[in-house]
């Protein structure tokens, strides 16, 4: 198994490309899964395709899923923070995704993303793993 940390800063972005960097990783490596993992109680992951307006689409749909106010009993941090421990459960923590001959396998217009809404920890890993033939 193949597998590298990022470390990421995502202070003031509630979203963060990582195609390239998930490209650049998998690029020397053959035929497999890139398995993808932030270990985060407040973060997750996705495909969606960005730019196209689809990043402020997503900011409004977790606003209206998971206001940004006291209902919550998870209390500690800034206010609506118990809304960030309920992120995974929305955008997983963790996804697959098909490689062929060094090429991840995304549709035309997806992009590997991070989606962090938490305002209280910038500081992120995220955890790339290749699983299946590397090229001799």
């Amino acid at each position: 198994m193949e597998t590298i940390e990022l470390i990421l800063d995502t202070d003031g972005r509630q979203i963060v490309d990582l195609t390239d960097r998930a490209a650049e990783f998998c690029r020397p490596l053959g035929d497999g899964l890139l398995h993808v993992f932030a270990p985060h109680a407040t973060a997750g992951l996705a495909l969606m395709e960005l730019g196209s307006g689809s990043e402020a689409d997503l900011g409004e749909l977790l606003d209206r899923l998971l206001p940004r106010d006291d209902r919550y009993r998870h209390r500690h941090g800034s206010p609506g923070h118990g809304a960030d421990h309920l992120l995974p459960l929305l955008v997983s923590p963790s996804l697959m995704v098909p490689v062929v001959d060094g090429q991840m396998q995304l549709g035309t217009w997806q992009s590997l993303v991070l989606v962090d809404l938490n305002r209280d920890n910038p500081r992120r890993r995220v955890r790339f793993s290749f699983l299946g033939s590397v090229p001799a």
